[in-house]
């Protein structure tokens, strides 16, 4: 039986990708909401110059957030959707 759930361990510290290859950083820590469980977002640490481009949402010690519903896969890397972080 595969499984198809992602631990926190397994995804923090890989690198965040859009689909058309750009590289935005790597995955600093997560974000989601206590009662549910659901996941809100991903928090990028060592974030590349391209994400100067996107209007990325900050937290309060400046770092950025990539929402959840912009991931479209997670295996070697995290793959999103840039035309959903804009």
């Amino acid at each position: 039986m595969q499984n198809d759930k992602n631990p926190f361990s397994a995804l923090v510290g890989k690198m965040i990708v859009t689909k058309e290859g750009k590289r935005l950083g790597f995955v600093k820590d997560i974000t989601f909401e206590t009662k549910s469980g659901e996941l809100i977002s991903l928090i990028v640490k060592d974030s590349t110059p391209y994400t100067k481009n996107l209007n990325l949402e900050k937290t309060n010690s400046n770092e950025l957030l990539i929402p959840y519903s912009a991931i479209i896969a997670i295996g070697d890397f995290v793959i999103v959707s840039e035309e959903d972080l804009i």
